[in-house]
C-alpha cells in the first residue's frame, strides 16, 4: 500500500515531504543536544553568580537573563522543528484534504525563522552584556592581584566559572544557527518546485 501511495503522489510533493521530515529531524536533534549542553553550562553559571557573596555585576545579571530567554527559545525552536516532521508526514497523506496547503507550509517555516532569529537576537544581547561585565572586571583588577591576592574580594576578579556564561551563549547561538540553516534549507526545497 505504501509503494502504491508513493507512486500516486507527485514527485514534487514527495521531495518536499522528504525535506520537511529529514531537515526537521536533523534540526530537532541538533537543537536538543546543543540546548541540553547549554542548559548545563547555564546552570553552572547561575550557581556561580548566585553563590558569590559580593554584589553581582549588573551586566552579568542582564546577560544571564537574556541568555536564559534565548535558551528557552532554543527548546521552542526544537519543538517547532519537530512540527516540521509532522508536516512532512501530512504531506504524504493520500487524502488531499489532510495535506497542508503551500501557504500554510511556508507560514510554518517563517514562524520557525522568527523563533530562531528572535532567540539569536536575545542571546546576542545577553552575550554583549556578559562580555561587557567580564571586560569591566578584567580591566578593573590590578596586575597580578588575582595571583598574589590584593586583600579584596575574589568575586571582583574574572573567575573560570564566569566562562560558563560565554560557553552557554556560544552553544545557544549555534543551536539557533542550526535551526535557521535547516529551516532555510527546507524553505529552499519549496522554492525549487
Amino acid at each position: 500500500m505504501t509503494a502504491e501511495l508513493e507512486y500516486s503522489l507527485p514527485p514534487a510533493i514527495r521531495r518536499i515531504s522528504g525535506a520537511f521530515r529529514r531537515f526537521g529531524w536533523i534540526s530537532f536533534w541538533a537543537q536538543i543536544v546543543l540546548g541540553v549542553i547549554a542548559s548545563l553550562a547555564l546552570i553552572f553559571a547561575i550557581a556561580s553568580v548566585s553563590s558569590r557573596t559580593a554584589s553581582p555585576d549588573p551586566g552579568a545579571g542582564a546577560g544571564l537573563f537574556f541568555t536564559t530567554i534565548g535558551q528557552v527559545a532554543v527548546f521552542v525552536g526544537a519543538f517547532w522543528a519537530y512540527r516540521y516532521t509532522r508536516i512532512g508526514r501530512l504531506l504524504r497523506s493520500a487524502d488531499d484534504a489532510k495535506r497542508p496547503k503551500p501557504k500554510a507550509a511556508i507560514r510554518i517555516l517563517k514562524i520557525g525563522l522568527f523563533i530562531s532569529l528572535g532567540g539569536m537576537l536575545l542571546t546576542l544581547i545577553g552575550a554583549e552584556a556578559t562580555v561587557g561585565a567580564l571586560l569591566a572586571k578584567a580591566l578593573s583588577q590590578p596586575q597580578g592581584a588575582a595571583v598574589f591576592g590584593a586583600g579584596s574580594s575574589v568575586s571582583q576578579y574574572v573567575q573560570p566559572l564566569d566562562i560558563f556564561i560565554i560557553q552557554a551563549n556560544t552553544n545557544i547561538l549555534l543551536a539557533h544557527f542550526v535551526g535557521l540553516v535547516f529551516t532555510l534549507w527546507t524553505l529552499n526545497s519549496l522554492d525549487n518546485t
